[in-house]
């Protein structure tokens, strides 16, 4: 067992200006993403790397890039720093059960049922929180958010699921494409279209939402990656792309767009999930005020 008076005293301020520099892998985009100067950050990190007792970030013509003991430590050091916001994050809940996070992901509305949640408990601190489709489980088991509303598909271990309700998916499209006048479509109609892939999307979602692989076996083709979903509407709306989106209330958004019921695919599940052990008093009264209040779309 190490010797705790041996053990070095990390700073975790300085562990997290460390990662962001191994993420950017460049002092002066850390620095602004920091909103500290480059020389500040400059002595931040040598200041860690004489805690840590080795050399961490060699500065390169390019920027800058981990050295092998910046390897090893970085995903201790993100591991370190994910475990001190749990710590803080459970120890706050304990001391105060009438506090609440509740997450939502892209197209999802949770405003009934927290307003229904604040009605029921006045006296409750309720919080509420976008989370990306990338992050949404570990959002709940990092202890970032209480619960969580967003779509399929959703991994359930560790976590208690519930459908809410179902949307119909459809296919968007730019006006004047080859199947923006039809009733409906099949993804045999579709076949060779690409669908555009999420970079930094679980690839469970990116296979749910782009019918990969197809039902013939055949890999679904090639789309253009993007960063936000948002980023898909300019894309159809250009003709560069087809997506597949749950309601036809999705086509709203755009006037160059419209939305082609998709038939014979599942449709996209609305689903809340909390943490498996998780029996609070809020917890349990939102999972009540959601199954009550959030029952489909909400109306434009």
């Amino acid at each position: 067992m190490p010797d705790p008076a041996s053990t070095p005293d990390l700073d975790l301020r300085l562990v997290r200006y460390f990662t962001a520099v191994a993420e950017h892998r460049h002092f002066g985009r850390a620095a602004e993403a920091l909103r500290i100067t480059q020389p500040s950050l400059s002595r931040q990190i040598r200041r860690l790397e004489q805690q840590v007792g080795a050399r961490l970030l060699d500065r390169t013509p390019r920027g800058s890039r981990l050295t092998e003991a910046g390897e090893i430590f970085r995903p201790r050091a993100e591991a370190l720093l994910r475990s001190a916001a749990q710590a803080v994050t459970r120890a706050r809940a304990a001391a105060d059960p009438s506090r609440i996070s509740i997450g939502y992901s892209t197209g999802v509305i949770v405003t009934p049922a927290v307003r229904e949640l604040r009605r029921r408990h006045p006296d409750a601190e309720v919080h509420t929180q976008f989370v990306g489709c990338d992050a949404i489980r570990t959002a709940l088991l990092d202890h970032q958010v209480d619960a969580m509303v967003a779509r399929s598909p959703f991994p359930a271990d560790r976590l208690r699921v519930t459908v809410l309700y179902d949307e119909p998916r459809v296919l968007l499209v730019p006006l004047g494409h080859r199947l923006a006048d039809k009733e409906s479509v099949t993804l045999a109609d579709i076949a060779d279209e690409p669908l555009p892939r999420l970079r930094q999307a679980d690839p469970a979602w990116n296979a749910y939402w782009r019918f990969d692989p197809r039902p013939d076996g055949r890999p679904a083709p090639d789309g253009p990656f993007i960063d936000a979903l948002e980023e898909k509407f300019e894309l159809i709306a250009a003709g560069e792309a087809v997506a597949v989106a749950a309601g036809l209330h999705a086509a709203t958004m755009r006037p160059d767009v419209t939305g082609v019921p998709l038939h014979g695919v599942e449709p996209s599940h609305v689903l809340l999930a909390t943490r498996a052990g998780d029996r609070g008093r809020l917890v349990t009264a939102f999972r009540e005020a959601a199954r009550a209040c959030l029952t489909g779309p909400v109306p434009a």
